[in-house]
């Protein structure tokens, strides 16, 4: 995302938020399950609170809407992620911060 001299840009405006419910995924801690979910496959489609950890294949979800520049965590991988946008599909995924 390009930034112009003198440009203001609300990051929480129009950012929808959502109700998570407890998905079962028992490799993290009971408080934390909400926010994880198993891949399901090819067929799976991921919300716009939702994205793919490329280190172990889980679904991290948010109670917000996620964005380009987002930095996400996977408690099971202990990675840190950073959302981009993929320049062949158009869609957002996650890549491995180091």
């Amino acid at each position: 995302m390009d930034l112009f001299e003198g440009e203001i840009i609300d990051r929480e405006a129009a950012r929808r938020h959502y109700v998570l419910d407890d998905t079962g995924f028992d490799e993290v801690p009971k408080k934390y399950r909400k926010f994880y979910r198993q891949w399901r496959g090819a067929g799976d489609s991921l919300a716009p609170n939702e994205v793919l950890c490329p280190v172990c294949r889980v679904v991290i979800r948010s109670s917000r809407e996620l964005r380009v520049g987002d930095r996400v965590y996977c408690m099971p991988c202990m990675s840190r992620l950073v959302i981009v946008r993929n320049a062949a599909t158009g869609t957002l995924e996650a890549r491995a911060e180091h």
